[in-house]
């Protein structure tokens, strides 16, 4: 489904000398497989997500999805525009952080993206509903993200995400603020969602108990990406 191909990434700092986070990436991500990435604060782990769902650039590589390349020699193949349709119908996106709008409840939060794109409130609601019932949400439709602990507000993320039926979800540091206990659901809840709809995931993770039961888990050092 992704394929990433000698991905190099460097960063400049004003007074300082080019900084090279990512050195020759290369992954490959089958459909509905679940890709963990392993390692320690500042290796690049957050950079080569952003990479992979076009949303930063790469110094140079090639980026391969579905069989389409979106990146090769140093630009994308695609306009601005065409590159956000692209992300919209293809990409999920899962931060540490949830990004709730909070004057909005967890329904209105999911449906936003195909209300703001089709214009039809009511059919977007609909969708909406059914994606937090089955995460178990069916009766926390109509709260604002500060009426609900921190687990519900991530399945709420996790819903806004699949909203378009993506075949690819990115998360950065899904549990990063959650307990262990709420951690282990969210962890077997993205692990169900990828085995029904065949889903692919690439999470980024400290948690490297939960990490490990991924189809694969990948460590990143020295800008590279090792078995973990």
């Amino acid at each position: 489904m992704l394929e990433a191909r000698n991905i190099y990434k460097s960063y400049t700092l004003p007074g300082q000398k080019s900084i090279e986070i990512l050195r020759g990436i290369d992954l490959k991500v089958g459909e509905g497989e679940m890709v963990t990435v392993v390692g320690a604060s500042g290796s690049g782990k957050t950079t080569l997500l952003n990479i992979l769902g076009t949303l930063d650039t790469p110094d140079s590589g090639e980026i391969i999805f579905k069989g389409e390349t979106v990146f090769r020699e140093k630009r994308y193949t695609l306009s601005q525009k065409a590159l956000a349709g692209f992300r919209n119908r293809k990409i999920g996106f899962v931060f540490q952080f949830h990004h709730l709008l909070s004057d909005f409840s967890a329904v209105e939060n999911v449906a936003m993206a195909e209300f703001i794109a089709t214009g039809k409130l009511n059919p977007a609601k609909e969708k909406a509903s059914n994606l937090l019932a089955k995460l178990g949400l069916a009766n926390r439709l109509n709260h604002l993200p500060a009426e609900l602990s921190g687990g519900e507000q991530q399945r709420v993320a996790i819903a806004r995400a699949m909203m378009n039926s993506p075949m690819m979800i990115l998360a950065d540091e899904p549990s990063g603020n959650l307990d262990s206990k709420n951690s282990s659901i969210l962890y077997d809840l993205m692990a169900s969602i990828g085995k029904e709809h065949r889903t692919a995931f690439i999470i980024v993770t400290h948690n490297e108990e939960y990490a490990l039961t991924a189809d694969r888990c990948l460590r990143m050092e020295d800008g590279t990406l090792h078995h973990n």
